[in-house]
């Protein structure tokens, strides 16, 4: 039988999104392990007020970045005899039956590191966000044309991402000195490079929303981060692209795709210059092998 426990990363979040969200999540899972990436006991306090062996939370007391935080959590689930991993962002909401239409897929699917739902963003007009697959040098947007359709993807948002335990065992978790940014991708990518394949679920359902608020330009929207955000952006897609195993037709296509965002950002999105001086900074950065948090000076990573 399977043991699906939820590893949710919490970052100063409103507490009326995460009483949402748990209503939503407990019918579904085991249980859910909250790690608290933020300063404070507000979110200890009010983790309280579910039943222990229903909601555990850990409390780094610090921002030690998502991929910390989504390792302590996954190792509580292993030391609970967790099957499956089900990571969670604090701000989505999953659909009721989302963890079945996931588990259902995984199960069909025998190489499957990773099952990830279909999210929408609801701040967004075209909410409704496809998949990705690089094919060649070209990155095909895959749209759900019916809830019956299960495509095999490059990568998942974490959010909502199911993962069997044993994968995490021979796949690894994920690259703490990524900090924030491309640490799903990285995974995604290294689990394919195993052998393995990540699949989008048509059926299962999510609501998230990813980055700052939309900026509408010439007609279009397009998703916004903070000039922060985009120092890690920058810099962990040059860490990246320096593995030997990633395939090279993606970093072709991710370096042509990270050339035209940060472009943009820089020409469109104020404050152009704080935007110009972080991605550089990244860029700088993720040539010369330095990770972690920002500021950082660990050294080479190879």
């Amino acid at each position: 039988m399977s043991k699906i426990i939820a590893v949710v990363v919490a970052y100063r979040p409103s507490l009326a999104r995460l009483d949402e969200q748990f209503a939503a999540l407990l019918p579904q899972v085991q249980s859910i392990v909250v790690v608290d990436n933020g300063p404070g006991t507000e979110v200890l306090a009010w983790a309280g007020k579910w039943p222990a062996c229903q909601v555990h939370c850990i409390s780094l007391e610090q921002n030690m970045g998502i991929a910390y935080a989504q390792n302590r959590g996954i190792e509580w689930a292993e030391s609970m005899g967790g099957s499956h991993v089900l990571l969670m962002d604090h701000d989505s909401i999953p659909a009721k039956d989302m963890v079945a239409q996931l588990l259902r897929a995984l199960m069909a699917l025998p190489r499957a590191a990773a099952v990830g739902p279909h999210y929408t963003d609801p701040r967004r007009a075209k909410n409704k966000s496809p998949f990705i697959r690089t094919v060649g040098l070209g990155r095909s947007r895959l749209n759900c044309s019916d809830d019956g359709e299960v495509m095999e993807v490059d990568h998942l948002i974490a959010s909502g991402c199911l993962i069997p335990m044993d994968v995490l065992g021979r796949v690894g978790t994920m690259r703490e000195d990524f900090f924030i940014d491309f640490v799903d991708v990285e995974w995604c990518l290294r689990a394919r490079h195993a052998g393995y394949r990540v699949y989008g679920v048509c059926a299962a359902h999510l609501e998230h929303r990813l980055g700052d608020e939309p900026q509408r330009f010439l007609g279009r929207e397009y998703l916004t981060h903070s000039p922060q955000r985009h120092y890690f952006h920058a810099r962990n897609a040059m860490l990246l692209y320096r593995e030997p195993w990633v395939p090279l037709n993606w970093k072709l296509v991710s370096a042509w795709r990270l050339l035209l965002k940060m472009g943009f950002h820089v020409l469109v999105t104020a404050p152009r210059r704080q935007h110009l001086g972080q991605i550089l900074k990244g860029l700088a950065d993720g040539l010369r092998g330095r990770a972690g948090p920002r500021g950082s000076r660990q050294g080479p990573v190879f």
